[in-house]
């Protein structure tokens, strides 16, 4: 009971209020697509996850350039990959870097954050419950 909890919290609970990008979803696809920055992912409802770690796994994320923050959204616009479908929510692995203010990178793919969305500080463990 105490890890279906400890997800709902992250879920739904508050959080750091935090702003993304105020573009709609189409000059944000315009933009995106404009910035060829390979696959990306537009999303709302979303949450910024500051990732407690112990210092061996910070020590390997730095190793790989990644920091131990992951994203989290509720509502997937676009993803240009198809890998998700509008409506979908998805988790990302940890973030590489952060520009514009909104734009959440992994090794893989470009995040463009919409909206508003939280921050939240949450054990590794309870995001890898999200599947």
């Amino acid at each position: 009971m105490k890890d279906l909890n400890a997800v709902t919290e992250m879920l739904y609970g508050d959080g750091e209020p935090m702003s993304g990008s105020a573009m709609t979803d189409a000059q944000a696809l315009a933009h995106m697509q404009s910035r060829r920055l390979g696959a990306f992912c537009l999303v709302r409802d979303w949450m910024w996850l500051d990732l407690d770690v112990s210092e061996e796994q910070r020590a390997v994320l730095e190793q790989t350039g990644r920091q131990p923050v992951m994203l989290y959204a509720h509502f997937v616009v676009y993803d240009s990959a198809g890998r998700w479908d509008a409506g979908n929510f998805v988790r990302t692995s940890p973030l590489h870097r952060f520009d514009e203010g909104f734009l959440f990178k992994t090794s893989n793919t470009a995040y463009a954050l919409l909206g508003d969305g939280v921050r939240k500080r949450v054990a590794l463990e309870t995001v890898a419950r999200i599947f």
